[in-house]
């Protein structure tokens, strides 16, 4: 977890609070099966509200008890597995927020949380499917999943700044499915989401590959709009001085 989130957590807590969670930890640190009562106390006990990074209190306070468990590998994994199965959705995000931190402090967890990543994934809970796409998936799913999962956070709205590994990740492949939604999203007449369009940019001639800026020779007076306005947030991408 980034310290600035530790860091912040400590500041908003109460002294009640505090306590409580201090607690909670080394309770968790001395008997594992202690989180299985702590964690769903976690938003009660501690708050509920913003953080920092997208992260909430009761994020940070429930990741805080998983990187108390003194359990590795495949028992590890067993035991978040459990918590977020019977988790509520707070409960599932701030799992799925924790994976990489978990996978910091031991190696040996690897891709053992993949299964939650995926769950995630294939539900329609925005705020699930962002937590998910956090640097633990950007580190293990396949290209292929990787691929999909950035083209339905598009679906879904969920903005691109949003999801861990984009510059390093988002290949010519990715480009040309993003560009191939915002063609079908243009002759619908709508429009397209702009953070598309740098992923396209750094892959040269995906775009004109598409066939969408002929699109505003279309005879459909919305389809000639929408891929003017498509072009013209292509075109406000270009780095400064690019022609």
């Amino acid at each position: 977890m980034d310290p600035r989130i530790h860091t912040a957590l400590d500041l908003h807590l109460t002294a009640e609070a505090q306590r409580w969670l201090t607690d909670a930890v080394a309770r968790v640190g001395q008997d594992p099966a202690a989180v299985r009562t702590v964690f769903p106390a976690v938003g009660r006990r501690c708050g509920r509200g913003s953080l920092v990074a997208g992260w909430t209190v009761a994020d940070a306070a429930r990741a805080r008890l998983l990187a108390a468990l003194p359990l590795r590998g495949a028992a590890l994994a067993e035991e978040i597995t459990a918590l977020h199965r019977y988790g509520d959705a707070a409960e599932q995000r701030a799992v799925l927020r924790s994976l990489a931190l978990l996978e910091d402090a031991d190696a040996s967890f690897a891709d053992l949380g993949l299964p939650l990543v995926r769950a995630a994934l294939r539900g329609n809970d925005t705020d699930l499917i962002e937590a998910a796409l956090g640097p633990y998936a950007a580190r293990h799913l396949d290209y292929d999943g990787y691929r999909h999962a950035v083209l339905k956070c598009v679906f879904c709205d969920i903005p691109l700044d949003r999801v861990a590994g984009i510059p390093e990740r988002a290949d010519r492949e990715l480009a040309r499915m993003l560009v191939d939604f915002a063609h079908e999203r243009v002759a619908a007449g709508r429009d397209v989401p702009a953070d598309v369009w740098p992923v396209v940019r750094a892959h040269p001639g995906t775009l004109q590959a598409s066939g969408l800026p002929a699109e505003t020779d279309s005879p459909v007076p919305d389809r000639r709009a929408a891929a003017a306005r498509a072009l013209a947030a292509y075109s406000a991408t270009a780095p400064a001085g690019a022609a």
